[in-house]
């Protein structure tokens, strides 16, 4: 009776339009007053004791990076020596789109950063290349959604304290799924390019696109710092992020001296801003995960999911069409929050590896990003390419199968997650 009315709760405030973290805390409370034996004291301990989870103390450092980086010239370098590489294959304004917001997620770890980094730059240069304005608004808006698979992602720091899984290894899981569904995207740009006769760029000399490598490298050495720093011993996952807010601060200020050091409080503001909703979300879903597991719901779950007899990939298949169901409405963190301590445990049981249900979660969350009518990509594409909501929406829905396919293959192959954690030894 706990579990229906917890769920009801928090259903029922969603779609009266209440903010995620307030359904969370108040589907929480109004379920430990009725049916728990927890006073409020410990709901407020528990809300309080969510500040001191040592791998969420990363959340903050990379949002402060992705600010800097953001704000900064970064993204416009990364463009430059994107269109240098593939600028001159047919279509290849929109692969260097694709390239550029691979290169941007990581060091952003976000996907509406992303958007807005190469979005704001490459629609406009694609349509005046003569591309439809359609396809160049479709093309940004899935490829921004890299901004949460690539490392570092702030989706794969929460799922990781959420499960106490090696936030590393998530990292580096997702390295590979992250270059697969760039190829694709940027194989399924060709196909398009030849029937369609799109334009090429001019071919950029060998030296032009060294110079345009080396004139982006402060920032794509970002990634390298993490995950060799990691995978070195230098620094735990969490102290990368802190690097990574200090590189990304030298490099904005004293490198590429984008951002001057009056604009630098202006920074500090903005990434406090997001921190702070951010984690007022997770204090209300730790509250939330406490509830699920003091009135056994994940345990009742797992032995009715387990008395169907579902196989593994059963489970998948109902896991998947869950999570795409619920990015429709609800942005990747708060799905990430409300249904992992649910479908954790079952997985487990079912000998799911707990990296490669990461992974499948974030990929289902990209997906949630594009699909209406909660598809946070698709507000910020709008409001960068100066398109409606509807245009923008049927621009996105053709590259949703291209997601799709990559969801699936990753779905049913676990290797193409695990190969690199488990050729570094990690698992």
């Amino acid at each position: 009776m706990s579990a229906i009315f917890l769920l009801a709760v928090l259903f029922v405030a969603l779609a009266m339009g209440v903010p995620v973290a307030i359904s969370l805390g108040l589907a929480s409370v109004s379920t430990m007053l009725l049916f728990a034996d927890q006073t409020l004291l410990s709901t407020s301990q528990r809300f309080f004791h969510t500040m001191q989870v040592y791998p969420l103390l990363a959340v903050p450092f990379f949002i402060l990076a992705a600010t800097f980086m953001t704000t900064g010239g970064v993204a416009k370098r990364m463009i430059e020596f994107a269109n240098a590489l593939v600028g001159h294959f047919r279509g290849g304004l929109a692969m260097a789109s694709l390239l550029a917001c691979a290169f941007f997620a990581a060091v952003s770890g976000s996907a509406p950063a992303t958007v807005v980094a190469v979005g704001s730059v490459m629609i406009a240069g694609m349509i005046k290349s003569g591309y439809s304005e359609k396809f160049a608004a479709g093309v940004i808006c899935n490829a921004g959604t890299l901004g949460i698979l690539i490392p570092p992602s702030i989706v794969m720091v929460i799922y990781g304290a959420v499960t106490e899984s090696s936030i590393g290894n998530l990292f580096i899981a997702g390295l590979l799924p992250g270059i697969l569904l760039t190829i694709v995207m940027m194989i399924t740009v060709a196909v398009i390019a030849r029937k369609q006769d799109l334009p090429r760029q001019p071919r950029v000399s060998f030296k032009g696109a060294l110079k345009a490598g080396l004139d982006a490298i402060w920032g794509l050495l970002l990634l390298v710092i993490i995950l060799g720093g990691i995978y070195a011993g230098i620094f735990t996952p969490t102290e990368a992020a802190a690097v990574s807010a200090v590189y990304a601060f030298v490099v904005a200020v004293f490198i590429y001296k984008d951002i001057a050091l009056a604009d630098v409080p202006g920074v500090l503001t903005e990434s406090a801003k997001v921190t702070a909703m951010l984690m007022f979300i997770i204090a209300n879903a730790y509250v939330f995960a406490n509830v699920l597991t003091t009135e056994q719901i994940p345990q009742a779950a797992s032995e009715w999911i387990t008395s169907l007899g579902l196989p593994a990939w059963g489970f998948l298949i109902v896991l998947n069409i869950l999570l795409l169901a619920a990015g429709n409405f609800m942005e990747p963190t708060s799905v990430v929050l409300i249904l992992t301590p649910i479908v954790y445990p079952i997985a487990l049981q079912l000998g799911i590896d707990p990296v490669h249900l990461g992974i499948i979660m974030v990929l289902n969350m990209q997906m949630g990003l594009v699909t209406p009518p909660v598809g946070l990509n698709l507000f910020v594409t709008a409001g960068v390419a100066k398109m409606s909501m509807e245009d923008v929406i049927r621009a996105s829905l053709p590259w949703l199968m291209v997601l799709l396919s990559v969801l699936i293959a990753i779905t049913y192959i676990p290797t193409i997650s695990l190969i690199v954690p488990q050729m570094l030894g990690l698992i």
